[in-house]
């Protein structure tokens, strides 16, 4: 990471166009090849075995490391890759940010990102010095092992489909005030030469006035020039792909550039805030998140690739330390924070478990230590060893929090208040016949056709329960396998159960919950759950589901039915249109 971050970005692209004439082609096709064949065969296995997919990939790093398939060509070229990976990650994050929403967290995301920082950072440094390690060295250390990140938890939570819920976005909003601050240090440093003691002060602050400058020119041209170009891009879809990709590119490249000196992570970021009021926002994402995920499974193999020791019997111990430091006494400096500033144990527990890793940044900022002869080799491999295991172990937990949660959650109450001031605590017990899982999409349907008074809403989208709150419906903010919203809503006594959350994990759970109902008091409600896939369905009606909607199988059920009942007539398609508009601009 740290190597290509010091080239040039340009330079990092033309490496691509160049690189079949000076290595050739049948070389760099090859071991290319071999390197893309072994990511997905173990990705397969992975999954198969409901694994992370990511620990496929970075073990598909160690691998090609170890054996030689990397020649330095093809080394660079995947750098290259990883690269526009990380970048076009970035682009889409910012692409679906809302600084409207993100108001409702800012005071969690500032308080939580530098509580943390300061707290960890201090901890670390005083752990780090007790292993012996000199001042500079700790110093960098223990900021390394400070920051969370963002490529991770983002695609993590994305899989998950969490970005919208409430602990989803205190994440996010917490990992851009940990990116900020660690680009404003990589800022500071890039001031320092050879020599520790010598900054040039007034470098940093014609930096800073440029990125405030590129910001406020960001958020410009976000409201009065992208909305009308893109709209007319949208037109062809293809322009509209190719458009948005060099949108993403160029201005990273800028953003990167010795005029600019930020990073290409930073550049990424900014070409998605410009484009996030665009009516084309979501056919961007939908189109370039195929293209995101080739290149960030490239990302993880050269971060596997990359955990080359230096001597291991100096840094094992460490190295073992360190990771401890960050799976353990990171979340609970995060449950404290979180605690103190009145959230409840479960979204404390999900904001926290997402810390359990080191930054993409902290790669970086050890290789500009490196560069400038802060730290050696050794504490540059620490790292990275202390970085492969955390994110390994900190997948699977972001994967399994709810299982975690039902664990642990009854041990938590010291870092939850007596008076929750999280904004949707949870109101007073709510009953009702029909339980409705998830609002949005096919549940905003449902709400067109069943009575209020016979119905509870339960969603973990603040916009949707502040909605549907203002329209007076029995609406409760959380998670239907968070036990406190089970007792809440009172399982036990509706009669039917609709979750609309296409979530496997989250579906298994609640029939593992209404399994348990029906052995303890011998019934139970009937519920109907949802799938994206065929296998999944399969899945929730061995775990006891009475029906299992597959969206693509009822549209094109009640699609069947209308053309054979010939009612597709022009006019009845027009109110379906007007009706279908109205709900898509709730």
């Amino acid at each position: 990471m740290g190597t290509y971050q010091n080239c040039s970005f340009t330079r990092l692209i033309v490496l691509i166009g160049f690189f079949c004439y000076t290595v050739g082609m049948t070389q760099a096709f090859a071991n290319i090849t071999i390197v893309i064949v072994i990511a997905a065969v173990l990705g397969i296995v992975a999954r198969f075995l409901r694994q992370p997919t990511i620990v496929a990939y970075l073990v598909t790093g160690i691998v090609v490391g170890s054996v030689g398939v990397l020649t330095t060509g093809v080394r660079d070229v995947l750098h290259v890759m990883a690269t526009i990976g990380i970048t076009l990650l970035l682009f889409l994050v910012g692409l679906q940010m809302r600084f409207n929403t993100l108001r409702t967290i800012s005071r969690a995301a500032v308080g939580l990102g530098l509580g943390q920082i300061a707290l960890t950072a201090g901890i670390g440094f005083l752990a780090v010095k007790a292993l012996g390690f000199s001042n500079l060295a700790a110093l960098y250390i223990a900021f390394a092992l400070t920051f969370s990140s963002t490529i991770i938890v983002v695609k993590l939570l994305s899989e998950k489909r969490d970005l919208q819920t409430l602990y989803g976005r205190i994440v996010v909003g917490y990992l851009i005030v940990q990116d900020v601050v660690a680009i404003f240090l990589l800022i500071f440093l890039a001031g320092f030469q050879q020599d520790p003691s010598s900054l040039n002060l007034f470098a940093f602050l014609i930096t800073f006035a440029k990125s405030v400058v590129l910001f406020g020119i960001i958020i410009w041209l976000s409201q009065k020039v992208f909305p009308w170009i893109f709209e007319r891009l949208a037109r062809s879809r293809e322009l509209l792909f190719v458009t948005s990709i060099a949108w993403a590119l160029g201005l990273s490249l800028v953003v990167s550039s010795k005029y600019v000196g930020l990073s290409v992570e930073i550049g990424g970021f900014l070409a998605g805030i410009a484009l996030a009021k665009s009516l084309e926002q979501f056919e961007i994402e939908a189109q370039l998140r195929p293209l995101r995920d080739f290149f960030i499974v490239i990302f993880f193999v050269v971060l596997g690739s990359s955990l080359v020791f230096g001597d291991m019997k100096s840094i094992i111990l460490p190295a073992i330390v360190f990771s401890l430091f960050v799976l353990i006494i990171k979340p609970l400096v995060m449950l404290a924070i979180m605690g103190l500033l009145g959230f409840s144990r479960k979204t404390n527990l999900s904001t926290s478990i997402t810390s359990t890793q080191v930054s993409e940044f902290s790669l970086i900022l050890m290789a500009m230590g490196l560069s400038l002869r802060h730290v050696t080799n050794n504490d540059v491999s620490l790292i990275t060893a202390v970085s492969i295991v955390t994110f390994i172990i900190s997948t699977y937990a972001i994967q399994h929090t709810h299982a975690l949660y039902e664990k642990i959650g009854k041990y938590l109450t010291m870092f939850e208040k007596k008076n929750i001031t999280e904004e949707f605590a949870l109101p007073a017990v709510m009953k009702g016949p029909i339980i409705l899982v998830g609002a949005h999409r096919l549940g905003s349907h449902l709400l067109q056709t069943i009575d209020k008074q016979k119905l509870v809403v339960v969603d973990f989208d603040p916009e949707i329960v502040k909605r549907l709150q203002e329209q007076k419906y029995k609406v409760v903010f959380g998670d239907i396998t968070d036990t406190d919203i089970q007792q809440h809503v009172h399982l036990d006594t509706a009669y039917l159960i609709v979750s609309t959350i296409p979530d496997l994990d989250d579906s298994l759970l609640l029939l593992k919950k209404i399994h348990e109902l029906k052995k303890t008091w011998g019934k139970a409600p009937q519920i109907i759950v949802t799938a994206y896939t065929r296998w999944e369905a399969v899945e929730c009606y061995r775990a006891g589901a009475d029906y299992v909607v597959l969206p693509h199988f009822v549209g094109g059920k009640h699609l069947s039915s209308l053309i054979k009942g010939g009612r597709l007539d022009l006019p009845t398609m027009q109110n379906w249109r007007r009706h279908d508009e109205k709900l898509l601009q709730a």
